[in-house]
């Protein structure tokens, strides 16, 4: 990884979505660990912008069961509206880095979990380094998809093991409501999260995550419960 970045260069590369979408249980290998069934139709969340971070944060644990989700994001370029899959690349502004940081205590907590506040945190939706045109991508529908943490690989998997790819993301999100440009949409995350290992792990004072992408770049977040 890289060690280009300097904190507080850059910001998201969309800060300011009307809307933000993040999907649930959208690899089979993620289904498998959780001990859940493939979604029929993908679970849709979301995560406050103002959890929103850039490609290089400082991440403050505001608990001891704070996990990992590394994610592709797609940012929306073009007003989608009842778009079918076949075109909805066409409405992609470009693909970026994600992370999907969760707060599982309060994410589970019922009678109703609280999946869309536990995940909203201060610095929880890290994303960067840039956007991402698909015109650059060899395959936009397969891309390698890692995360490390202090060094060592927990999440590596690719977006072709996706259950509901970007376009039937965006032709299942937009027939129930228009997708605007710039608005947000966190793809869901592999197999490897900490609150999935036995016994459960999360992350630490000190711990740095980093996250990649094949051909979209890494991000990075340094862990801390200074107050």
């Amino acid at each position: 990884m890289s060690e280009a970045f300097v904190p507080g260069d850059f910001g998201p590369p969309a800060p300011e979505p009307r809307q933000v979408f993040a999907i649930g249980l959208n690899y089979q290998d993620h289904a498998d660990e959780a001990n859940l069934t493939y979604p029929e139709v993908p679970p849709t969340f979301t995560k406050w912008v103002g959890s929103f971070a850039g490609p290089e944060s400082s991440l403050n644990l505001p608990t001891t069961t704070v996990d990992w989700e590394a994610e592709l994001v797609v940012v929306i370029g073009k007003r989608a509206d009842q778009v079918a899959p076949e075109s909805a690349w066409s409405h992609v502004a470009g693909l970026t880095v994600g992370q999907d940081f969760s707060e599982r205590t309060l994410q589970l907590t019922g009678p109703a979990p609280q999946f869309s506040l536990g995940k909203s945190y201060t610095g929880f939706a890290p994303q960067g380094p840039w956007l991402t045109t698909v015109d650059e991508l060899k395959d936009p529908d397969d891309l390698a998809i890692e995360c490390r943490i202090n060094g060592e690989i927990v999440q590596k998997s690719s977006t072709a093991r996706l259950i509901f790819s970007v376009p039937q993301l965006i032709a299942h999100l937009s027939s129930v409501v228009p997708l605007l440009p710039g608005d947000v949409i966190f793809t869901g995350t592999p197999a490897g999260v900490g609150g999935a290992r036995k016994p459960p792990k999360f992350l630490s004072d000190g711990d740095v995550v980093e996250t990649s992408i094949a051909g979209l770049g890494h991000i990075r977040q340094t862990c801390t419960t200074a107050r």
